[in-house]
């Protein structure tokens, strides 16, 4: 059985590492809702989030401004429900 993502530092120091972009409007719109919100995400929710670090910085902007939704693989209930929260934040 693996450990949880809030029970393990390590992987919580990764998801903040992860979260760093080049372009620096996504880094400011996650890190502010990382200072919200990390400590109460799901796995589930890490996993949509890792999703959309994979992204380049130009799609990860245009889904957090909402020009754009999730198609394809990202086009899941935690992914959306997760943008939902960030957009918020």
């Amino acid at each position: 059985m693996s450990i949880s993502h809030q029970a393990d530092p390590v992987k919580r120091a990764r998801l903040r590492w992860r979260a760093r972009r080049g372009l620096l409007e996504n880094d400011l719109i996650i890190s502010r809702f990382l200072d919200v919100h990390e400590a109460s995400l799901t796995d589930e929710e890490v996993e949509a989030f890792s999703s959309l670090m994979d992204l380049a910085d130009g799609e990860l902007m245009d889904l957090l401004l909402a020009r754009k939704e999730p198609d394809g693989e990202l086009d899941s209930p935690h992914i959306h429900a997760l943008l939902t929260r960030m957009r918020k934040a």
